[in-house]
Parts: C-alpha cells; sequence; structure tokens
C-alpha cells in the first residue's frame, strides 16, 4: 500500500499545472505565429507612390476620349525633352485612334491599360471584370505589340475583387499621389499648383490627354520647368517602381 504525503500531492499537482500551462502558451503562440504569418502575405493593392529620397517622379496621362489634345500633350514633351512618361490609354479608343498610338509609342512612352468599357469596374461580376480587363489586354497588345503590365482602372475605381483579378491576369494596378484636377478645367495656374505644390520623391502624377482636359496642354510645360528648378527627374511608372519600396492603398 501506497502512502502520498500532502506535501508530495502538492508538488505533483504543481508540476501537472506547470505542464497544462507550458501546453496552453504554446498553442497560443503557435496561432499568433499564424496569424503573424498571415498578416504579412499582403492581398493586392493599388501602387499610388514609391517610398525614396530621389527626386523622380511619374507623369502619367489617361485617354479615354477625342484625338485633339494628345497631339499638343506630346508636342510639349518632345520640346521640353521629357523622355519618359506613361499613358495609360482605354483600347475602344486605341483601336479608333492608332496613329496616335504610333506616335506615342515610336517617342517612346510607357503604354498602360486603362481597360474597355469606361465604367465603373467594382460593380462588375467577376467574369465581366476578367472579360473588361481581357478585352482592353488583347486590343492593346495587337497596337503596340507589347503586352501592358500596368494598369489604371477608369475613374479610378476596384475593390478587393477587381485588383485580385487583375493580379491574376499579370497586371499591376497603379493609382496617383499627386492629382492635377485638370479635368475640372480649373484654369492653368491652378493646375501647376495642383501638382508643382504637392509633387514630391517618388510621386506618380495623374494628368489627362483627354479632349474634355481642355487646360493641360497649357499647364504642362510650366509644371514640367517648375518641377526641374526644383531638381525633379521625370521616369515612368515602370522605372519609378523597379527596385524600390512601394507604397500601397488600402483597399476596405
Amino acid at each position: 500500500m501506497f502512502v502520498i504525503s500532502i506535501k508530495k500531492l502538492k508538488q505533483l499537482f504543481i508540476i501537472f499545472a506547470a505542464f497544462l500551462f507550458a501546453i496552453v502558451i504554446a498553442y497560443t503562440e503557435r496561432d499568433a505565429i499564424a496569424v503573424f504569418t498571415q498578416g504579412k502575405s499582403k492581398e493586392p493593392q493599388a501602387i499610388y507612390k514609391v517610398d525614396t529620397n530621389e527626386k523622380k517622379v511619374a507623369l502619367t496621362f489617361d485617354i479615354s476620349w477625342g484625338e485633339v489634345r494628345p497631339g499638343p500633350i506630346l508636342d510639349v514633351l518632345k520640346q521640353k525633352n521629357v523622355k519618359n512618361a506613361t499613358f495609360f490609354i482605354s483600347s475602344p479608343w486605341g483601336q479608333r485612334h492608332p496613329e496616335i498610338v504610333k506616335r506615342i509609342i515610336e517617342e517612346g512612352y510607357e503604354i498602360g491599360s486603362h481597360g474597355h468599357k469606361y465604367d465603373y469596374y467594382s460593380k462588375y461580376t467577376e467574369e465581366e471584370i476578367r472579360t473588361q480587363i481581357g478585352k482592353a489586354h488583347t486590343i492593346l497588345t495587337e497596337l503596340t505589340g507589347k503586352k501592358p503590365s500596368l494598369l489604371r482602372l477608369p475613374n479610378g475605381d476596384f475593390d478587393k475583387r477587381v485588383l485580385r483579378i487583375a493580379q491574376e491576369m499579370g497586371y499591376t494596378v497603379i493609382q496617383w499621389d499627386t492629382d492635377s484636377k485638370d479635368w475640372l478645367n480649373p484654369g492653368v495656374d491652378e493646375i501647376v499648383k495642383n501638382v508643382v505644390a504637392n509633387a514630391h520623391p517618388g510621386d506618380i502624377i495623374l494628368m489627362h490627354a483627354s479632349d474634355s482636359c481642355k487646360q493641360t496642354d497649357k499647364a504642362l510645360p510650366i509644371i514640367i520647368d517648375q518641377l526641374r528648378d526644383k531638381g525633379y527627374e521625370f521616369v515612368t511608372v515602370s522605372q519609378l517602381i523597379a527596385g524600390s519600396q512601394v507604397k500601397l492603398q488600402e483597399v476596405n
């Protein structure tokens, strides 16, 4: 017959409790590690600027309508010897104006997709989102001879589904951090102020080359001169994001 003293029983109880506590801690930490790991695997997001100390900015121009404004804008870029800029082209517009697309390419500028139908893609089904991005991809590839890899959604509109699908289709979604607001036609001075006062290293600047934006070509040479005076260099979006730490836009 075994007799266990109360003291011995207490020791055994303490050891057992410690053992249980260790198991609970290990299990909790395992969950915490899992959550931390999941947090590091970011969902697809849109790039709106680059974290850099180098004074580089990307001038970007959206085109979806008209044939009058692109020429003067391209003239300004050439006259000012700006060799790097990015044009986001709506594919139906590109089909209607292949000669302007050809000029953009010949002058060495980067072309990204601005989608097919000019609409709010976040309201579409996933199948329709794929259809719109895919149509634009096919048309722009045929027009330019190169597969576009940058996408700016019409109206800058997207949700998590759009971002995920775009990534699955090989695209990086590009937004902007400085809006010239040239689409409001607020006056040349105001457009210049909107850009120059807000531009910063790693900035992606939104402008337009559609006919509805009637003051962009007049504001552009002033913007170029003033940014150069501040020491800025103009690069394409691809050049800006290559090898840099991008800033991502959260999507709710």
